[in-house]
C-alpha cells in the first residue's frame, strides 16, 4: 500500500494536465508547452491541496491509436496509471468544449472502477462556461470549472478529493502496526538511494529501468527521444533477504549541444541534468553496438562536476561484437579522458536479458558508501603527515610552503580543507597528489573529492 491516496490525472492532448500536475507538486516538474503531446511517460510527484496530501500522477495524452505505435504505447501507460488509482481526475479544455475524443474517453472511464472528477480547465470568462454546461453530457456528477494556470477552483476541488484521500488515510492508519508505550521508530532508513540513468539517445535507459523493476513502467521502443521528462520510479531490491529502498531517475537523452535546437528537447535535457542534480548515483548508460562517443564523456564529466557519485555502463552487452576489445578500449579512455576522478567503475549490462543488473545496483550502493564516507580527523591528519612528509610541498622563488594540518568539511560527495601558508602558490601536481594519495589511502577511489586550501592567519602579519 502507498504512503498517500493515489490521483491520476487523465484527458486528450493538451488541456492543461501538466500545468495542474505542477501546480498541485508545488514546483515544475512536468515539462509544459503550447505543443499538444508533450507528456509521454505517466510521473509521479507529492502532490498537496489546502493541506490534504496525496499522490499526483500526470499521464500522457489519451489518443485513439494502435497499440504498438508511440501514441498507442503512451495510452497504455495512461490505462495502467487510471487503473492503479484511487481516483481519478478527467479534465477537459472548456474553451473548446466536449469533442469526440472526450467522449470516447468518457466512456472508456466509465467502464472502469476507479472513482471518477471531472474537470473543466480554462473556465474562466464565457467560452468557458459553455464548455461547463457541456460537459454534463459526459455523465458525470457535478463538473469542477477549473483554471489550473490561474488557481481557481481549487477549493472546489479540495471538496471533491477530501472524502477520498481522507477515507485511504484511515485504512492506511488502520494497517499500521501500533507502537509499544515509550517506543520510538530508531531504526527508520535513512532514505532511499537515488539512482539516475543517463546517456545519448537510445542507449536503452528506459528499457533498463523496466527490466530492473520488472514490469513496462516505461514506454520504450525503436524512435530515439522518446523520454522527455525526468520519470521517478521507486523500486525495492533485495539481496541476501535484505530489502533495498531505490528511487530509479529516467532521463531524456542528451545529444550535442550544437544539434539541440528544438524547444522541447532543451527543456528535456535541462531537465535531465535536474535529475543528476537531485541523484546520488548516476549511471551512464552506453550503447555497447556504438562504443564510446566524445558527448558520453562530455555527459560523464558534467555528472562529475555536480558532485555525484558515478558509474558507466556498457548496456546491450548480449550482441556487442568483440565485447573483450570494446571493454579494455571504454577503460582506457575513461582514464584518458576523466582524469580528474580515477577508478570509476566500468560494468557490462543487457537491459534486454537483465544480466549484470543486481552487479550494477550492488555497485551503486557501495558508490555511494564511499561518497557519503567521513573520515575520523585524527586518521585523515595521520595519512595527511605522512603524505607530505614522503613528498613536502615545493618552494617556488625560495620561499617555503607549509601545510598545517586538513579536516573534511563535509560529505556528498567528499569535500576536505587543507589549512597552511602560501597555499595559493601550491602548483595543481601537488594537489592532484594529495587527492590521489586519498584514493589510494583512504578508500575515495570513483567519486569526486574536492580539496580546498585556506592561509593560516599570522597574528603578527598587522
Amino acid at each position: 500500500m502507498s504512503r498517500f491516496a493515489t490521483i491520476a490525472i487523465v484527458g486528450r492532448p493538451n488541456v492543461g494536465k501538466s500545468t495542474l500536475f505542477n501546480r498541485l507538486v508545488g514546483k515544475r516538474l512536468a515539462l509544459v508547452d503550447d505543443q499538444p503531446g508533450v507528456t509521454r511517460d505517466r510521473r509521479e510527484g507529492d502532490g498537496e491541496l489546502l493541506g490534504l496530501k496525496f499522490t499526483i500522477v500526470d499521464t500522457a495524452g489519451f489518443e485513439d491509436y494502435d497499440a504498438a505505435t508511440l501514441p498507442g504505447r503512451m495510452r497504455v501507460q495512461t490505462e495502467k496509471a487510471v487503473r492503479g488509482a484511487d481516483a481519478a481526475l478527467f479534465m477537459i479544455d472548456g474553451r473548446a468544449g466536449v469533442t469526440p475524443l472526450d467522449e470516447e474517453i468518457a466512456r472508456w472511464l466509465r467502464s472502469e472502477d476507479t472513482p471518477i472528477i471531472l474537470l473543466v480547465n480554462k473556465a474562466e470568462g464565457k467560452q468557458g462556461e459553455n464548455g461547463l454546461m457541456e460537459s454534463y453530457s459526459l455523465g458525470f456528477d457535478n463538473p469542477i470549472a477549473l483554471s489550473a494556470e490561474h488557481g481557481e477552483g481549487v477549493v472546489d476541488l479540495f471538496d471533491a478529493l477530501r472524502p477520498i484521500v481522507e477515507a485511504y488515510d484511515a485504512a492506511e492508519a488502520e494497517a499500521l502496526p501500533p507502537l509499544a508505550d515509550g517506543e520510538e521508530d530508531e531504526d527508520a532508513p535513512l532514505g532511499p538511494m537515488k539512482l539516475a540513468i543517463v546517456g545519448r539517445p537510445n542507449a536503452g535507459k528506459s528499457t533498463l529501468i523496466n527490466r530492473m523493476i520488472g514490469e513496462d513502467r516505461l514506454i520504450t521502443g525503436p524512435e530515439a527521444g522518446i523520454t522527455r521528462d525526468s520519470i521517478r520510479v521507486d523500486w525495492q531490491w533485495e539481496q541476501d533477504g535484505e530489502v533495498h529502498e531505490i528511487q530509479l531517475f529516467d532521463t531524456a537523452g542528451m545529444r550535442k549541444r550544437a544539434k539541440v535546437v528544438d524547444k522541447l528537447e532543451k527543456l528535456s535535457v535541462a531537465d535531465a541534468l535536474h535529475a543528476v542534480d537531485f541523484a546520488e548515483v548516476v549511471v551512464l548508460l552506453l550503447d555497447a553496438t556504438k562504443g564510446l562517443e566524445a558527448q558520453d564523456l562530455r555527459i560523464a564529466d558534467k555528472v562529475l562536476q555536480e558532485g555525484r557519485a558515478l558509474i558507466v555502463a556498457l548496456n546491450k552487452w548480449d550482441i556487442a561484437e568483440d565485447p573483450s576489445a570494446l571493454f579494455n578500449g571504454v577503460r582506457g579512455a575513461l582514464d584518458d579522458g576523466l582524469s580528474q576522478v580515477k577508478g570509476v567503475p566500468v560494468l557490462s549490462i543487457s537491459g534486454a536479458t537483465g544480466k549484470g543488473i543486481d552487479t550494477l545496483v550492488r555497485v551503486a550502493f557501495e558508490q555511494r558508501a564511499i561518497w557519503t564516507n567521513r573520515v575520523s580527523t585524527a586518521r585523515l591528519n595521520r595519512w595527511f603527515e605522512g603524505a607530505v612528509e614522503s613528498n613536502p610541498p615545493p618552494a617556488p622563488g625560495g620561499k617555503r610552503i607549509k601545510l598545517r594540518y586538513i579536516t573534511q568539511a563535509r560529505t556528498r560527495p567528499p569535500t576536505f580543507v587543507v589549512f597552511g601558508t602560501r597555499t595559493d602558490a601550491l602548483p595543481g601536481s601537488y594537489e592532484r597528489y594529495l587527492v590521489n594519495g586519498m584514493r589510494k589511502e583512504l578508500g575515495f577511489q570513483g567519486v569526486p573529492v574536492r580539496l580546498n586550501f585556506r592561509n593560516s592567519r599570522n597574528p603578527y602579519d598587522e
